[in-house]
């Protein structure tokens, strides 16, 4: 029997290690050739790693969320014939090939990062860092509960989807994922659990207790981590919140959705995006982007807006480029598409990247105000909140006031204090607040 030393190959110009976010395979598996071994994540891409040889996996390095330096050993597999060999690690061309998505596949994230037992991690060779150093490898690095489990079946033969950490709360319940409706995309979570053991014997329990989790911070969800940190380290943030009367606003998006019905639906977003692009040309110190090392503040003068959306990996932020050159209908259908391969995990790096400001809407669960992080190297973020139906004093057309009921929302932004002075962050809001409240201006060529 001969060993191969598969090594994690060189997947794109620049990257020097990966991390590893899901494992195919463990010790003792039998994998043929092109079979999946590991998906590596690096700052620009998911690539699945696959098996040049077949043969009985007897070495994996390392844990779900160890990063391994590129030309490291990443598995050994034994194989028919005499003698130790290496395998010869793949060409960046060769691997390209086998990068699924730009980024990481949403079940990956998930699978990978609730289906690591809560226990202190084994080092590769005494310790994790001396074990990374020396590219050791272990038997036992992998634990059997971090690989992903065979899915259980309905009757009809269709296959349940749920995480490893939803499937082994399941089993300790003795629930059959079978018989649990999921809420949406046909994925059953802890709260379909939640609303099956409630109902299940007519009327539950007013609550269940979950057993306690510990999630291995990996992938995607440790770079959000990572970056927010370095935000909130770095920039020094201030908030100005203001209230607009968006009624025409609302109004308006109405009339323009039922006169043009064969167009996308507008949401307020578009309008809403509008009316910051035509504000911006005369406060472009927000418009910027700030490299606080080379002390270089750059004003752009195009609009490459960041929309943040959340996603079931976490939260991620595709970019409009030139918005600023888009009709509200072109805004809604990019703001769908974005939002969609996001989601999907089929957004490329060049939609993830170079955006100049960006907003961030938690939609109906907006709240009253927000403090949102600037997305670094940016110097500020805007971020609508709910719309709230209230009474209001507003002009009765004859020099006095009368009550209306009127649709409220505040608008929060956060700037960086280096870059922005508070006068023109406000500034720069009340200029908002008169376009928002003349929506006809928003609207106009």
């Amino acid at each position: 029997m001969a060993r191969f030393t598969f090594k994690l190959p060189d997947i794109g110009e620049g990257i020097a290690e990966a991390e590893i976010v899901a494992w195919h395979v463990r010790v003792g598996d039998r994998v043929e050739e092109d079979a999946p071994l590991a998906d590596m994540m690096t700052d620009k891409a998911t690539v699945e790693m696959e098996s040049p040889v077949a043969g009985v996996i007897v070495e994996v390095a390392g844990e779900v969320g160890d990063v391994i330096a590129i030309g490291s050993p990443l598995v050994v597999v034994e194989v028919e014939g005499d003698g130790d060999e290496v395998v010869p690690s793949p060409n960046a061309e060769d691997v390209a090939e086998r990068i699924e998505v730009e980024n990481p596949d949403v079940s990956d994230v998930e699978n990978a990062a609730a289906a690591v037992e809560p226990e202190k991690p084994r080092s590769l060779a005494g310790g994790v860092g001396e074990g990374l150093s020396k590219g050791g490898l272990s038997k036992s690095a992998v634990p059997e509960q971090a690989l992903p489990p065979t899915p259980s079946r309905e009757r009809e033969g269709k296959t349940v989807l749920a995480s490893p950490a939803v499937r082994a709360r399941a089993k300790t319940l003795g629930v059959d994922l079978a018989q649990v409706r999921p809420m949406a995309d046909g994925r059953v979570r802890h709260a379909d659990l939640d609303s099956f053991l409630a109902y299940a014997d007519g009327f539950g329990p007013a609550a269940t207790a979950r057993p306690d989790e510990a999630i291995k911070v990996v992938g995607l969800r440790r770079r959000i981590a990572e970056n927010m940190a370095a935000s909130k380290r770095a920039i020094p943030h201030f908030t100005y919140v203001e209230e607009c009367d968006v009624t025409g606003l609302e109004e308006l998006r109405a009339q323009l959705n039922s006169a043009w019905g064969e167009r996308p639906k507008l949401t307020i977003l578009p309008l809403l995006i509008t009316a910051i692009c035509r504000a911006l040309p005369d406060f472009p110190m927000l418009n910027a982007r700030y490299d606080d090392e080379a002390n270089i503040v750059t004003r752009h003068g195009a609009v490459h807006l960041g929309v943040a959306t959340m996603t079931e990996a976490g939260l991620m932020v595709p970019v409009i480029r030139d918005a600023q050159a888009m009709n509200l209908w072109q805004l809604a259908r990019e703001i769908t598409r974005l939002a969609e391969a996001a989601r999907s995990g089929k957004a490329k790096a060049e939609e993830l990247s170079g955006s100049t400001l960006t907003v961030t809407s938690l939609g109906p669960l907006g709240g009253i105000a927000s403090t949102p992080v600037i997305n670094r190297p940016e110097v500020a973020i805007i971020g609508p909140n709910r719309i709230v139906e209230r009474p209001a004093f507003v002009p009765d057309g004859m020099g006095g006031e009368r009550i209306a009921k009127r649709k409220l929302m505040n608008i929060s932004i956060s700037c960086d204090h280096r870059v922005v002075d508070g006068y023109d962050a406000a500034a720069f809001v009340q200029a908002l607040k008169r376009l928002i409240e003349a929506p006809a201006l928003i609207v106009a060529a």
